[in-house]
């Protein structure tokens, strides 16, 4: 398997002094492409601290981070801003969406201006996504027109328009209900069925359980792993619940 993302001792450190924290402490990891991974542990433990330093939404203050073969630390704000928007999708836990436009340029807006290609080619693709998504109809719909699930669908497909190599998505089904989170998962495992490398951040055991490989931080470090093949829902759930004991979760 190719690796895609390989973190070797990184930090992130937040305050100065007595107040200094360490959020992020000493974490080395790799992905592998095709992977389906969650990131759990106790609040507060730097499990959205550690998703936002390996999506390079910040930066690290020390270590090494390559995503894709390529050194983020030797790239400019601007450079490592059109890396991210190249190869990499992000999904946050609360949809955000400019109320003033339809759900179809929700999606287009972010791209827009920095598309090379024909802007209908784009149009396209958003309209194409929306109805991979169950969206299709809704094109012409504002945000407040819409449930919450189909906000996050939303979310996805602006995450998607240009086929991220990896997507990053932090707690995103922690606002939703069980059925829109069940649709969501559905979705995920569909898209990691195509070889899309997914990294999500969860409390929830039940959601983690999806995945085929749970990483337990604790105080800014990795504490413990858990690596799924051919387990039954109920053998993986069984173990993350027991992982989670031993972290005091």
């Amino acid at each position: 398997m190719e690796t895609v993302l390989r973190s070797e001792n990184i930090h992130k450190t937040f305050g100065s002094g007595d107040n200094k924290v360490h959020a992020v402490n000493d974490v080395s990891l790799t992905i592998e492409q095709g992977e389906f991974i969650s990131i759990m542990g106790p609040s507060g433990c730097g499990k959205s601290t550690l998703l936002h330093c390996l999506s390079a939404m910040d930066r690290i203050d020390a270590g090494r981070l390559s995503i894709l073969d390529q050194d983020i630390n030797l790239l400019s704000e601007n450079e490592l801003s059109d890396f991210r928007r190249g190869n990499l999708g992000f999904i946050f836990q609360r949809p955000t969406l400019i109320k003033s436009l339809d759900l179809l340029d929700n999606i287009i807006f972010p791209s827009y201006d920095d598309y090379a290609g024909d802007k209908e080619d784009l149009v396209q693709k958003a309209r194409a996504l929306m109805k991979r998504l169950g969206l299709e109809g809704l094109e012409e719909r504002k945000s407040n027109q819409t449930s919450g699930g189909q906000l996050q669908r939303i979310t996805i497909c602006r995450a998607l328009l240009h086929h991220p190599a990896i997507l990053f998505a932090d707690e995103p089904t922690g606002a939703l209900n069980s059925k829109a989170s069940e649709e969501i998962l559905d979705l995920f495992r569909q898209l990691n069925r195509d070889q899309m490398t997914i990294v999500m951040v969860t409390h929830d055991a039940k959601v983690a359980s999806k995945s085929n490989r749970v990483i337990f931080m604790k105080d800014g470090r990795l504490e413990d792993e858990l690596c799924f093949a051919t387990e039954e829902a109920e053998e993986r759930l069984d173990k993350i619940r027991q992982s989670m004991v031993k972290l005091g979760v």
